[in-house]
């Protein structure tokens, strides 16, 4: 059975802390989205780390990544989408008058859209699979079910993860009443979209 859990609890969360695209994208979402769209980034994101982590538990992850034409394919696919949110959001600041929140992404993508968005964003993210290949097995013992104990903590992750993005994006919804001002609106989603469309043309060129 896994072991060190707490150790392994603070080091999802640090990496979950960290600035990256998953923020940015939970941060427009919580924006844009709507709180459907908002849900089904968060369970799309979730799934994702159980994915890589059961591919890791089975092998598979480790074949990818030592395919560089797999490898590119993946990271070039997760730099992309990355890339077409940022210009989404900075399409929206720029021709958005209104005082408050667009919900118009809520409506247009929903829960399943939303899910779709945060799985490709996490099964885009290269990263998260040399994660799940060479930190996963570190925190499991050899006595056991092996595969079991991958894929619980693989578990373990999205939970973290995602608890900490519910916070985060808390914290947004909180501030809504600050952000719905229109020169602070504009500033925060020029500020997103530039960040989703830095990080997509970093992951995108293996940065």
């Amino acid at each position: 059975m896994p072991t060190h859990v707490p150790v392994f609890i603070v080091t999802t969360l640090l990496l979950a802390m960290l600035p990256g695209a998953s923020q940015a994208l939970m941060i427009r979402q919580a924006l844009e989205g709507g709180q459907r769209t908002l849900r089904g980034t968060l369970a799309g994101n979730a799934s994702g780390f159980l994915l890589w982590s059961t591919a890791a538990a089975a092998g598979l992850s480790a074949v990818l990544l030592a395919s560089p034409t797999a490898y590119a394919v993946l990271r070039i696919a997760g730099g992309i989408v990355l890339m077409i949110l940022g210009v989404n959001t900075l399409r929206t600041a720029l021709t958005t008058v209104s005082t408050r929140p667009t919900h118009e992404g809520g409506r247009r993508t929903g829960f399943a859209g939303g899910y779709l968005i945060g799985l490709s964003t996490n099964l885009g993210n290269p990263k998260a699979g040399v994660f799940a290949v060479s930190v996963l097995p570190q925190f499991v013992t050899e006595e056991g079910p092996v595969f079991l104990s991958t894929v619980a903590l693989g578990a373990l992750w999205a939970l973290v993860s995602a608890s900490w993005y519910m916070l985060l994006t808390w914290a947004v919804g909180r501030g809504r009443a600050l952000v719905s001002q229109p020169a602070v609106m504009r500033g925060l989603r020029v500020t997103t979209g530039v960040v989703l469309l830095g990080l997509g043309a970093a992951v995108a060129a293996g940065f």
